[in-house]
């Protein structure tokens, strides 16, 4: 993709005009293309542009991306850059080992038998390995860095589009904090162990097996004794730790997590913490959960404390054990003093590996952990899913009909049971009623947020759970109570459901709404760009912006659920004016707080008690003195 496909005006890699500066500033002026005498340049460049994918990439709502994530996995999916890491590792691992071997023949074939040209030569030798080790170290990191960031690039996207697919009851159990863990600590651990660990722990394997087989080639019987007295308790000292290391660092995992999930919590609830002068009691309780990662660091501490000092000390009793085996034959004859400073050499090279694994196993352990956290998101399944067989929902008209729906967000505890329901095409049905009496429910079902656990829902005849997710609510507007803006300018937030759009129809459902204003005069216009969540906006400008947005996606079915509940008069007057616009000619489902709203529908239901226990015009339900008419009389009365 093109460095120049934003603010310098250029191509994407679909050969599609970006926008270029003037277009950016809302100046009105098109973007005239590259000149000629920079076009050539420009091609250079994009031809060192890295390969993200296809930005076009299309959503598939049934697929889950294939089996459980392991390292294997991992670096298999980039099978050209694997074997370059491979063979970088192998040449760098021959080279290490270059050295006590030419030391040996300097000693033994130069200086003991005083011949300058072999001591030259080895001396030469050992500087051209020392410069060839480093030009492999290099191609190593080089390739293993690629793999890394390959590797964790496929994860990433696997883990956010899995995300894409959870259904709403995974977001309302989970917290955000646990679920940004997945994707930034967590496969952040995977990247560190990627990019050098596995490369190191191939090179200090190698070196273990190459220097076992020239320890023997020098002299069997000494490998055989040295080797008896070090590996056994290596082995043990090893298997301890493994098993106090895989709970250690699960333990680390999971209290990274939710330390996550607390400073999550905590910021974006800071209006709430500052409002309730609750900072101090928050710190409090912040340092109670960063306590608990402290206290999993000290474990995972402690263990390495003993684990790595402990094999020092073998390997250093074992090369005191050498010194005085081998120094015995040295005196009788049987071994070179070369011979013995390249055993003495071979073997502390034996046993740097064995400290360098400490610490690599120390990383691999917390990938391990990593990868069990990220397998157990993967396999969550989302409750709402789209059958294989799926068909589009053809255009439809907006008939709506509920037959004998039950619901309930926990097993045990019904929302709404055995509820029939039909709206007319065009008509708009208010829903009123106590807090908690399944009113929302009502307009998430519809929205196939979440599926019924009795009956079925029907558009124009077609079951919900029989149509395509994309096909239904590419009909189905959605004005939430507390609508969310994007990162992004404002003809963005207008465009979401249909980027699309042309800068007319853009135009269009601003008028529709009665932005014109706040677009006029914002800076850029409809590029101007909004802060985050929307807060240079006000509470009505956002709910106009979500109404604008609802309105030029064209939806036949439209569910506002209480979307003038939080409003001033002023703003809700505006509101309910654009409200008129949006919902004619459409089937609406509205979720009422206020019975100003639930006053203007064709047809008010009262839902308490699980089901809906009145239905009818405002006229009729006053008139039936029921309890639509005690709400009525109760909001009516003055105050």
């Amino acid at each position: 993709m093109s460095v120049f496909g934003g603010g310098f005006g250029g191509f994407s890699s679909g050969g599609r005009p970006s926008m270029g500066v003037a277009g950016r500033k809302g100046n009105g002026l098109p973007f005239a293309g590259i000149p000629s005498d920079l076009a050539e340049g420009v091609a250079r460049l994009e031809a060192r542009e890295p390969d993200h994918g296809d930005p076009r990439a299309p959503f598939d709502p049934v697929a889950d991306g294939g089996g459980r994530v392991t390292l294997r996995r991992l670096v298999a999916g980039h099978p050209g850059v694997l074997v370059a890491a491979l063979l970088a590792v192998l040449l760098e691992t021959l080279l290490l080992q270059a050295g006590p071997f030419l030391l040996q023949v300097g000693i033994d074939h130069g200086i003991a038998a005083r011949n300058l040209n072999v001591l030259v030569g080895a001396a030469v030798a050992f500087i051209v390995a020392v410069l060839a080790t480093g030009l492999a170290t290099t191609i190593r990191m080089r390739q293993s860095g690629r793999l890394a960031a390959s590797a964790t690039r496929d994860l990433r996207t696997r883990i956010f589009a899995h995300l894409q697919r959870m259904s709403l009851d995974y977001y309302t159990s989970e917290k955000a904090g646990v679920t940004m863990t997945r994707m930034t600590s967590d496969v952040e651990a995977l990247q560190s162990l990627l990019a050098d660990g596995f490369a190191q722990f191939g090179i200090q394997a190698l070196t273990m097996v190459v220097v076992t087989g020239v320890l023997f080639h020098y002299n069997a019987g000494l490998a055989v004794i040295t080797l008896l007295l070090v590996v056994p308790p290596l082995l043990i000292a090893s298997l301890w730790f493994r098993r106090a290391a895989d709970h250690g660092y699960n333990r680390q995992r999971d209290a990274i997590a939710a330390m996550f999930a607390d400073l999550s919590e905590s910021l974006n609830g800071v209006r709430v913490v500052t409002a309730h002068n609750r900072q101090d009691r928050n710190i409090v309780a912040h340092r109670e959960v960063v306590g608990g990662y402290r206290d999993a660091n000290d474990f995972t501490g402690r263990i390495n404390a003993i684990y790595g000092p402990g094999t020092s000390v073998i390997g250093l009793l074992g090369m005191a054990a050498l010194l005085l085996i081998g120094g015995r034959m040295v005196l009788r004859g049987a071994l070179t003093i070369g011979e013995l400073t390249a055993f003495v050499l071979y073997l502390n090279a034996f046993f740097q590996p064995v400290q360098q694994l400490v610490q690599l196993y120390t990383s691999y352990q917390q990938a391990r952990a990593a990868v069990g956290k990220i397998n157990g998101l993967l396999a969550a399944r989302p409750s709402v899913v789209q059958l294989p067989a799926a068909v589009d929902l053809p255009p439809v008209r907006g008939e709506i009909v509920f037959a004998d729906v039950t619901f309930g967000y926990l097993p045990d505890r019904p929302v709404l049971s055995h509820v029939d329901l039909r709206i007319r095409p065009g008509e708009t049905v208010a829903c009123v009623g106590p807090t908690g009496a399944g009113k929302s429910t009502l307009a998430k079902l519809v929205t196939r947020l979440y599926d019924p656990t009795g009956g079925s829902i029907r558009i124009d005849g077609h079951d919900l759970r029989e149509v395509t997710l994309a096909s239904l609510r590419r009909q189905i507007g959605v004005v939430p109570q507390e609508p969310f803006l994007f990162a992004g300018t404002l003809r963005d937030n207008i465009a979401f459901a249909r980027p699309a759009a042309t800068d007319a129809q853009v135009w269009a459902a601003v008028d529709a709404v009665g932005l014109r204003d706040l677009v006029e005069r914002s800076p850029e216009g409809l590029r101007t760009a909004l802060h985050e969540r929307g807060q240079s906006v006000s509470s009505g400008e956002r709910q106009l912006l979500a109404l604008a947005r609802a309105f030029l996606a064209e939806p036949r079915v439209v569910v506002l659920d209480e979307a003038t509940s939080s409003l001033d008069l002023r703003s809700e007057l505006r509101v309910e004016a654009a409200l008129d616009r949006l919902l004619e000619g459409r089937t609406a489902i509205l979720v009422a707080h206020r019975l100003s709203t639930a006053m203007r529908a064709d047809r008010i239901i009262v839902v308490d008690d699980h089901r809906i226990v009145e239905s009818g015009s405002h006229e009729e339900l006053v008139a039936a003195g029921g309890r639509y008419a005690a709400m009525f009389s109760t909001w009516a009365a003055p105050q």
